[in-house]
């Protein structure tokens, strides 16, 4: 069993929109049992006396033109325990990077990683809720997710 944790600052597009494209790539492939996917946030903007936003319109939007589901997605935030329970945490830029060392307490394992490290663009995937190119986006997190689930499968 694969345990994915996506990780985004708000856990309200480019996470969940990773969390969700791998999702369907390994349904496609007849291995969901496989893994367990998920996604969180480092911050709490987007979570309110508990209960967190969900994926953000135009977020949502881009995944169901790809025919994609992510319905009742709702944000939250990544915790120190986390760290035990997943194979895999990765960011989608820099700073969540920078984040996700300092909520977790180091990476002792080497579990931290960026999405876009398995492309061979490298770099950040953009916040679309800065850039509005949730297409773009979009295309950058299935990269991601492509690269990889073929560095997983190998």
């Amino acid at each position: 069993m694969m345990r994915i944790m996506f990780v985004c600052h708000g856990n309200i597009c480019r996470s969940p929109m990773a969390e969700f494209v791998l999702k369907k790539m390994v349904s496609e492939r007849g291995m969901a049992d496989q893994f367990v996917i998920a996604s969180s946030a480092t911050s709490t903007e987007e979570i309110w006396g508990g209960v967190g936003n969900p994926v953000y319109p135009p977020a949502k939007a881009e995944l169901a033109g790809h025919g994609i589901s992510c319905e009742g997605k709702r944000a939250v935030q990544l915790t120190r325990a986390d760290y035990d329970k997943y194979d895999l945490f990765i960011g989608m830029d820099s700073a969540n990077i920078r984040n996700m060392h300092r909520m977790l307490g180091g990476d002792p394992q080497g579990k931290i990683r960026k999405l876009m490290d398995y492309t061979p663009k490298g770099g950040d995937v953009a916040d679309p809720w800065y850039t509005r190119r949730f297409d773009v986006t979009y295309s950058d997190v299935l990269a991601g997710c492509e690269g990889l689930l073929k560095e997983i499968l190998k």
